[in-house]
């Protein structure tokens, strides 16, 4: 799920310097509105299909194997980077196997080169000696061979204005040259005594398609205040224009948790190294630093630019439609990860449950009306750049229809770890949640709560918005959160966190209604030209 930009993502804490930009991900799901009135005539539900559909999810099923070769083998996998193709390659010739026919890689213009951290090593030489744990920020530099340096606590003013952010930059100038700067307060993560449960109630599944009144809008700063995002620009070029050696943020997360994300602007020159530290040894350090005490740390970091990278490429695959060939019903799931870890739960299983979809309709011997089409997406962690570049090329927008816009029934995405699907929401009028409603009403057993819609058009949190905020049928799926909080972005985020019987049913729900999405007489209802809402997102 994107960042910086799933990714559009603030500060978990108000505090002036909290860290790298994230949120949890539940800030990007989507709004559900009121539906119209249910219409008497049923969903035509081939049943026969959908027992099928659920014996040949528990025979020969690759999810685990596929979670394997993608987090195991294939990580780190960041966009613009050698491995991230391989991973796309390996992903294709996996899907051919089960007799898809798989597009060419389709290149997008990233822009940007791909980086890799290929060692770092961080210690604390005095007053006591110590290996700490940290992470390397994407897209930053690396530090010229071994940074031997007294470390400096920056503490800038909470909510600053530019004026008094200035002065007190202004004021530590000439401290920071040549030192290791720890930014912002050592944040004492509350004891954890009440985890959120690892599985949606009933009535929580059933409360996400309820009507709900429109969100209230996001709070802004006060008038003269500055963003978090502003204030650390402001620190990067500070540290850069006095000489600072490396940056290091805290995690402040518990646990020995790291998020760590790219830089904001993907810019290596525009930065000093730049690491995350786990929290529990930043505020080691800060307390030392407070009591007056000299602290020098050790760090080295080796970090490679891949300028092929500047062009990025999105994987697709599809099982060729019969009468309706011509239409499309998509899926799909991002395959660029955080270098963290593996990112197993974000997205490697998102991938691997619609790639078992896929088999699994092939596995039936599905003669599908409308073609179906899988899409692994590059660049989703940098703004959902990989999918937007799609749409905007094959389909256009509302506002400017290409030659395909009228011609996709709908595209579901998988974006939030390998827990049960309780439920969908679809960008569209209320006929079109219905639609769903009744392809899954069949699967309650499994858990599935329904179907709702929403109609907000704001700039992408994950590739379902890539759809919805041009005008197009982006179907949103809530899943069991399971372990995905935990691991979201971080260096847990590995094959263990993956569960493989929910991921099956996934697989099962996914299968489904793309099954029947594909078969139906009509396309999925859309909101007409003048139902469609305004585009409401900053323009990529």
């Amino acid at each position: 799920m994107a960042t910086d930009r799933k990714h559009r993502r603030t500060s978990r804490r108000g505090s002036g310097i909290a860290g790298p930009q994230w949120s949890i991900p539940v800030a990007m799901m989507v709004l559900a509105v009121l539906p119209s009135p249910l219409r008497a005539a049923p969903e035509a539900i081939d049943r026969a299909m959908n027992l099928k559909i659920r014996a040949a999810a528990q025979t020969h099923s690759r999810i685990m194997p596929i979670v394997h070769y993608l987090s195991d083998v294939y990580s780190p996998r960041l966009t613009g980077t050698p491995r991230l193709k391989l991973a796309q390659e390996w992903a294709l010739r996996e899907l051919a196997g089960y007799g898809l026919v798989p597009l060419p890689l389709e290149a997008w213009d990233f822009g940007f080169p791909g980086w890799h951290n290929e060692y770092s090593s961080v210690r604390v030489v005095a007053p006591y000696e110590d290996s700490l744990i940290c992470e390397v920020m994407a897209w930053t530099p690396s530090t010229p061979g071994t940074v031997n340096a007294e470390a400096f606590n920056l503490l800038p003013p909470d909510s600053p204005t530019q004026e008094e952010l200035d002065r007190y930059l202004s004021g530590i100038a000439a401290r920071v040259k040549g030192k290791i700067v720890l930014t912002g307060r050592h944040h004492i993560a509350p004891l954890d005594v009440a985890s959120p449960p690892p599985r949606l109630s009933d009535e929580a599944a059933a409360a996400i398609v309820a009507p709900r009144p429109p969100a209230a809008p996001p709070a802004i700063p006060p008038a003269g205040k500055l963003s978090t995002q502003e204030i650390n620009n402001a620190i990067d070029r500070f540290l850069l224009r006095h000489g600072a050696s490396v940056r290091v943020y805290g995690s402040q997360e518990p646990h020995g948790v790291i998020r760590a994300v790219s830089n904001r602007i993907l810019e290596a020159g525009q930065f000093v190294p730049t690491v995350v530290m786990r929290n529990e040894d930043y505020g080691r350090i800060t307390r030392n630093l407070a009591d007056g005490r000299t602290v020098r740390l050790e760090i080295a970091i080796t970090n490679r630019f891949f300028p092929q990278g500047r062009t990025a490429y999105n994987a697709l695959a599809e099982i060729p439609g019969t009468d309706r060939k011509d239409e499309l019903v998509m899926l799909g799931a991002h395959i660029d990860a955080h270098h963290l870890a593996g990112g197993a739960l974000d997205n490697a299983v998102g991938c691997a449950i619609m790639m078992e979809a896929m088999r699994i309709l092939q596995a039936v011997e599905a003669k599908p009306r409308r073609t179906v089409r899988i899409a692994l997406w590059s660049g989703e962690e940098q703004r959902v750049l990989g999918s937007q570049a799609y749409v905007r090329r094959h389909f256009g927008s509302a506002e400017n229809p290409a030659a395909q816009f009228d011609k996709l029934s709908a595209y579901l995405n998988l974006d939030t770890g390998s827990g049960r699907i309780r439920a969908m929401r679809v960008f569209g009028p209320g006929e079109a949640g219905q639609v769903l409603r009744r392809i899954l009403a069949p699967l309650a057993d499994l858990g599935v709560a329904g179907a709702g819609v929403y109609s907000n058009r704001t700039a992408p949190g994950s590739d379902h918005a890539a759809f919805s905020v041009n005008g197009l049928p982006g179907v949103y799926i809530d899943q069991d959160p399971l372990q995905y909080a935990i691991a979201w972005h971080s260096n847990l985020d590995t094959y263990e966190r993956v569960d493989e019987a929910d991921a099956k049913q996934a697989a099962v729900v996914i299968a489904s209604t793309i099954y029947h999405l594909a078969m139906r007489e009509e396309l999925l209802p859309r909101f007409s030209k003048e139902q469609m809402p305004p585009r409401n997102d900053a323009r990529r």
